[in-house]
């Protein structure tokens, strides 16, 4: 299944620096639909290079990391159970900052 995934408010930075990524990824096996649950993991091992810690706590992303699948906040679509289809777009974005 392919998705846009898009990384900001210095997230970025655990993926190389590059905001946007196309990429494909499978409902885990035995599953028949892709969840959010599923996509993290898939987030975790192949895209952040870096202090996974930052961007993950347990199964589920870090307090302060705003979710949005399809400009909808995933809190609204069920969080870790939220269904992904074809050619969805899912945002993350830190609303921590540092001074």
């Amino acid at each position: 299944m392919k998705l846009t995934l898009e990384f900001g408010g210095g997230l970025e930075l655990l993926c190389n620096s590059v905001k946007i990524h196309e990429v494909s990824v499978e409902p885990a096996e035995g599953d028949k639909q892709l969840t959010m649950k599923r996509l993290l993991s898939w987030v975790r091992i192949n895209l952040i290079k870096e202090r996974p810690e930052m961007f993950m706590k347990g199964d589920t992303v870090r307090p302060g990391v705003l979710v949005l699948v399809n400009d909808c906040d995933w809190e609204l679509s069920g969080q870790l159970e939220t269904v992904l289809e074809e050619k969805d777009s899912v945002v993350f974005i830190s609303t921590l900052h540092g001074g």
